[in-house]
Order: C-alpha cells, then structure tokens, then sequence
C-alpha cells in the first residue's frame, strides 16, 4: 500500500507522505471498481461489494502494546570511539571496551508500513527504531564503567513515537470515515454506467411490444492488518436487470381497463348478468389486443391464482384482481389476496371493482380510505 520503504539508517516517519498514501489508496479502490468484470459487478449485491472494499482499503492506524513489551540484555563489547570524554589515541577506528548490550521490545497492531510514512504535522528530529514484523525494537549499548538511564531513554522514545502516531491518527480516520461513502459512490456510478450502456447497445428493458401506432417504452432501475480480503461470491454470467413496467406505460394499461369499464357502464344491459370471470374475459381481449397475447387469467403466483397477470419471460409485471363491491371487509380481503399473490419484484398491481347496488361515491370513498390503510 506505501510503497518501498527505506530501513537502512532507522529513521522513522520521514520516508513517505501519510497524505500521498491515502490518495493512493483511494484511486487503488477506484482502479479495482473500474477494473471489475462487468457481470461480476452487475451481479454482485452493492453493499456487498462496498463491505469488501471498505475491508480492503481502510487503514488501520498504529497501537502500541504497552502491557507486552520485554526487554533483553546481555554482554557485549560497545564501541566509545565517539566518547569525548575518553583518551583515545586513533578515533578512526573501533575502540572497543567492556558493556552490555539492552534490547527492547514493543508489540504492536496496525500496519507496519505507517511507521515510515510523514503526517502533515512533523518535526525535524524523528526517532530511530528498527521495525521487525509486528514489534518495534529498541537497541542501546552501554559500556560496564559509564552504565546509561535506559529506562529514560525508553520512554523519551516512545513518546516521539506517540507524538507521530497521534498526528497520523487524525488523518487515517478522517480517510476510514470517508471510505464507505466514496466506496459506494464508485460502485453507483460504474453501475449505472454500464446499465445506460447496455441499454444503448442492446436496448435493455422489458419488450413488450405494442401495436405498430404504439411506442415502445423500456424501463431501467432508475487497519489491523488481517487476511486480504475477497470479492463476495456473484456470478460473471450475463446480467439480466429485473423487468419493470415503465410507468407510462402502466398508466396505458390502467387506461385500457379505463376504457373497457366505460363500455361496461354505457351498455349495461350487456354486462350485467356476467359473474367475474366473465367480466375479467372483457378486459383480457382488450389487454391482449395491445400486448399480443401475453395477459392471462386465473395464473397462479405465489400464494394463488391471480385474475389478471402480464407477464414478460418468466418475470410478472403487471397484477390485477377482479372483485364485487361487498363492503370494506371484502375489499380489505381483496387487497390481502393480491399482496399474498405478489412478490418482491412485482411492483404494479390493481383491483377492478364491480359495483352493483351502491352509491358509488360510497364505494369510492371507502375503497379510498382501506387502500390508504394499507400504506407502510
């Protein structure tokens, strides 16, 4: 994610900007939205998708484990060549004298290559530590006849550390918070990129096709450092979108039925024997004249059969039931009946009542109010 880093010389905090790093990584998350398989995105949930990059390129800022650090120390001969306060007579090379040798170890979480990288804030005298896997280590020499304050040294040290540590802190979680936002945004963007494509190039929707003097309407919907992680199962297979009944041509439907009722009602006499099934019949010549066959009667659909059904392929787009006017309860009922019949996709559905015997401002004001009771 940093890059190379530059151990040599046990500076930290000095070979990289923090600020260039997470720029990277957040164009290294575009670069893999953009770089998917198409199907495999079209196919994948998006807030899937949006888990696993927010997983993959979040950054998990540095905690120092205090409570587990431990130290070594053994004998060792230490080099005082520098030591003014010694005579020595050639200080070019090693003069080495009798002392001890103190390792320190701190654990730590997060990731390692953070301790190479500068925060906008800094200072000019960085701290020196070796970074070895998961723990930072501390190396002091000291000679048997000017024995050093190590433990002072110790802290002085890992105070620099914090100090760098709180100044990247601030940074990393302002780029985590904007992570999931910006995760989402991509996937939306190449999503609905690519469904406007294909929808050019293939005229994606539902084709239902209408009459020759009928235009044709589509419709489209509108860090802890830890395993890598991995895309979400989701098939490359050819995407198909859901169909959906363009509204528009919902209401061309509704207007059919519309229409069909105004016939029913300017000759009466010629209806009103007629039970249910019969009546539906009327209204299925009449939807089937406009979309060429593909309304039935009495389909069964998830919890029953359904009076009215367009279907494209194997999906439902349109839904209706045929009832009488018996009263708010039975209407009530009408509606339980076409909610168990529809399913999640099913999204344009209707209730054609017949009225006979009363006033049909009633009807319509209580069919109103039972509808609207059912709003969630």
């Amino acid at each position: 994610m940093f890059g190379s880093i530059d151990k040599s010389k046990g500076l930290l905090f000095v070979t990289h900007d923090l600020d260039h790093s997470i720029r990277l990584t957040m164009q290294n998350m575009h670069k893999e939205v953009e770089g998917l398989d198409e199907n495999r995105l079209l196919n994948t949930p998006p807030e899937d998708l949006k888990f696993y990059l927010v997983e993959k390129y979040c950054i998990t800022p540095i905690t120092l484990l205090r409570d587990q650090w431990y130290a070594d120390h053994q004998d060792a001969p230490v080099d005082v060549r520098h030591d003014s306060m010694r005579w020595i007579e050639d200080r070019s090379r090693p003069f080495m004298v009798a002392g001890e040798r103190v390792e320190v170890h701190i654990p730590f979480e997060g990731e390692s290559e953070l301790f190479y990288t500068k925060a906008n804030t800094f200072n000019m005298n960085p701290p020196r530590a070796v970074i070895e896997k998961n723990e930072i280590l501390l190396r002091y020499y000291t000679p048997a006849d000017q024995p050093r304050d190590i433990r002072a040294l110790v802290d002085q040290t890992l105070r620099d550390i914090d100090q760098h540590l709180g100044w990247q802190r601030d940074m990393i979680d302002a780029h985590n918070r904007n992570l999931p936002g910006a995760a989402e945004q991509a996937i939306r963007q190449r999503r609905e990129r690519l469904l406007a494509q294909s929808q050019r190039a293939e005229s994606l929707g539902i084709p239902i096709r209408r009459r020759a003097d009928a235009p044709k309407t589509y419709a489209l919907p509108t860090v802890k450092r830890k395993a890598v992680p991995t895309l979400p199962p989701a098939t490359t297979a050819q995407f198909k979108p859901e169909p959906v009944l363009a509204t528009d041509l919902y209401e061309h439907v509704l207007k059919i039925v519309q229409d069909m009722a105004l016939v029913m009602e300017r000759s009466p006499d010629a209806f009103k024997a007629m039970n249910e099934e019969a009546l539906r019949q009327h209204f299925l010549v009449q939807l089937n004249g406009q979309f060429e066959g593909k309304a039935t009667g009495e389909t069964f659909n998830m919890g029953g059969k359904t009076d009215i059904l367009l279907r494209e392929g194997d999906r439902n787009v349109f839904i209706a039931e045929c009832k009488f006017w018996k009263g708010p309860k039975a209407f009530g009922e009408a509606i339980d009946q076409l909610l168990g019949y529809a399913t999640w996709r099913d999204g344009k559905t209707a209730i054609l009542v017949f009225n006979r015997g009363t006033e049909t401002s009633t009807v319509l004001r209580r069919a109103s109010r039972d509808t609207a009771s059912f709003d969630s």
